[in-house]
């Protein structure tokens, strides 16, 4: 059903007369008179009694009326939502990371976005590649950062930076201050991601590559409980170089001679479904 049609008997119903609503609607009586007969057509039910004392709604008319009013304010407030989230002024962004990108990226973005565009709200899920893949197939998010290559071509790839992962160990570690070839790392205990993880399975290869063999002790997803295991204990451990660079966290990066590992990471959203005014205004900015 049209919504002009009820907004224009509801314009009778307040006014009492169509003369008088139609003049409030900015339009000729003729074409109000065409209007309300349409909407009785419809509905199949007489809505308005016309007189010389005006216009008197009908039992289906004021039903009808009753029903049109919260009907008209619901659209009403949906344009709106709509028309504030094209302008930014509200609107959810769903995203996916890793512990890097949750820890480091995300962060100082959203809140620069949410300086802008404070009527925004954020939903932010912690993952790994392969999840926050299937996250944005399935669309429980919009946009990801993962780790490249993805396993599949139901994405659209923008390429966002090129991640340093490093060896790091405590600072009073005998290792520690030191450049050290790859094979001392031989046999030493290792804090490690968790088994599956993409940055776990990049930085097994590169060791494998460079012929070591390190004892893998602890599995752990979150970065800053990697580097607190690490700075308390003489275990090693691999991480981005985003979450030391700058940062007091008890640990240091050990130069390996030999073992130069970085990785891809990128900004993925489903391929063919268009993002929200929201997500793209911020993978513009995040890039």
């Amino acid at each position: 059903m049209d919504l002009l049609l009820l907004q224009s008997l509801l314009a009778v119903a307040e006014h009492r007369t169509v003369t008088q609503a139609a003049r409030a609607l900015a339009v000729t009586q003729p074409a109000l008179s065409r209007r309300l007969q349409q909407l009785e057509e419809e509905l199949g039910a007489p809505l308005l009694e016309r007189s010389k004392r005006g216009a008197a709604l009908t039992e289906a008319g004021r039903l009808v009326v009753a029903e049109a009013r919260p009907l008209l304010e619901r659209y009403a407030r949906l344009r709106e939502e709509v028309r504030a989230r094209g302008r930014l002024e509200a609107g959810v962004v769903r995203l996916g990371g890793g512990a890097t990108a949750v820890s480091f990226l995300f962060p100082p973005t959203i809140a620069e976005f949410s300086r802008q565009y404070p009527g925004v709200r954020f939903e932010v899920r912690e993952s790994g590649s392969s999840d926050v893949e299937e996250g944005v197939r399935s669309e429980r998010l919009e946009l990801g950062i993962v780790t490249l290559p993805t396993r599949s071509r139901e994405f659209e790839v923008r390429p966002l930076r090129r991640d340093r992962i490093v060896l790091v160990a405590a600072s009073d570690h005998p290792l520690a201050r030191r450049r050290v070839d790859a094979s001392a790392l031989q046999g030493r205990e290792l804090v490690g991601f968790e088994s599956g993880s993409a940055i776990r399975r990049l930085i097994d290869d590169e060791l494998r590559e460079a012929g070591v063999a390190m004892n893998v002790q602890m599995e752990l997803r979150s970065i800053a409980a990697i580097l607190e295991m690490v700075a308390h204990t003489r275990l090693l451990a691999f991480v981005s170089h985003l979450g030391v660079q700058g940062r007091d966290v008890g640990v240091r990066v050990i130069d390996v001679r030999g073992l130069s590992i970085h990785r891809r990471l990128a900004v993925i959203c489903k391929a063919g479904r268009p993002l929200s005014p929201a997500a793209s205004a911020f993978a513009a900015m995040l890039r």
